[in-house]
C-alpha cells in the first residue's frame, strides 16, 4: 500500500500541469492559469472549506495527492518510503491506507480550522506522512534511521528513530509558532498530522505486547538505508 500511495502521488503530479512535462496545458501564461486552476480545484482553500458545499469538503482529500513542485513531491515520497512500509506491516495494508488517509484529512482541517480566513491554497500529503512518522515513532523508537543534518557538514549518520522524529517534530512546531499566519509551508498541519498519528498508535497498540516483539524482532527495516 505505500508503495501504491507513492505511485498514485507521481501519477497525479506527472499529468498534471505542475511539473510542465504534458504541453496540452501550454507555456507561459496559459500554463499559469492551468496551475493556478488546478490547485483551486484539487486543494484545500480554507476559507472555502465551512461554506458547506461538498465539493470543499472532499478537498482535504484530493489535494493529498497534489504537489506543488518537483521538490515538494520527493521530498514528501522520500520520508514516505522510508517509515512508511514497516508502519504498513504492523497495522496491515488497508487499516494503514485508511489511517494514512484519515489522518491527513484531519491534518488538514486542523490547519484550515487555524486559518479559517486564508484564501491560500493547500496541497501536499505533509499531514498523512507526519501522521505516519507520529506512529513509527510510538511503534518502532529503537529503530535506527540514516540522516543527514546540514550543520554536520551533511554527513550520513544514524540514529535511533526516536531521536530524528522528535527532532524533527520539534522543527515543524517552532516553524508554526514563528509563521501563525499561514502561508507557505503548512507547518501546523505537519503538528497536527504528526499528533494524532502519535496518539492513534498509542491507543490501538498500547495493550499489544510491543516490547516482546521488538526484543525478538530487531527492525530489520529501520535498519536500511534511505
Amino acid at each position: 500500500m505505500t508503495n501504491v500511495l507513492i505511485g498514485l502521488c507521481c501519477v497525479v503530479f506527472v499529468t498534471g500541469p505542475v511539473c510542465t512535462l504534458n504541453r496540452m496545458y501550454g507555456t507561459g501564461d496559459a500554463l499559469l492559469k492551468a496551475q493556478t486552476a488546478y490547485f483551486e480545484r484539487w486543494g484545500v482553500i480554507p476559507l472555502e472549506l465551512w461554506n458547506g458545499s461538498l465539493r470543499a469538503l472532499i478537498t482535504p482529500l484530493t489535494a493529498l495527492f497534489v504537489h506543488g513542485s518537483w521538490l515538494h513531491l520527493l521530498g514528501n515520497i522520500l520520508f514516505l518510503y522510508v517509515f512508511g512500509g514497516m508502519a504498513e506491516a504492523r497495522m496491515g495494508r488497508l487499516p494503514f491506507a485508511a489511517f494514512y488517509l484519515i489522518i491527513g484529512y484531519l491534518a488538514l482541517l486542523g490547519y484550515a480550522a487555524a486559518h479559517a480566513s486564508s484564501g491560500q491554497t493547500l496541497v501536499g500529503a505533509s499531514g498523512s506522512i507526519a501522521g505516519v512518522l507520529g506512529a513509527f515513532l510510538y511503534l518502532f523508537p529503537r529503530a535506527r534511521v540514516t540522516s543527514v543534518f546540514p550543520f554536520l557538514f551533511f554527513l550520513p549518520l544514524r540514529f535511533p528513530a526516536w531521536i530524528v522524529l522528535l527532532f524533527w517534530f520539534f522543527l515543524q512546531w517552532q516553524a508554526a509558532q514563528d509563521d501563525p499566519r499561514g502561508p507557505g509551508v503548512a507547518y501546523l498541519a505537519h503538528v497536527v498530522g504528526f499528533t494524532l498519528g502519535f496518539l492513534y498508535a498509542w491507543v490501538r497498540y498500547r495493550r499489544d505486547s510491543v516490547g516482546a516483539t521488538r526484543a525478538n524482532n530487531p527492525a530489520t527495516e529501520g535498519e536500511s538505508q534511505p
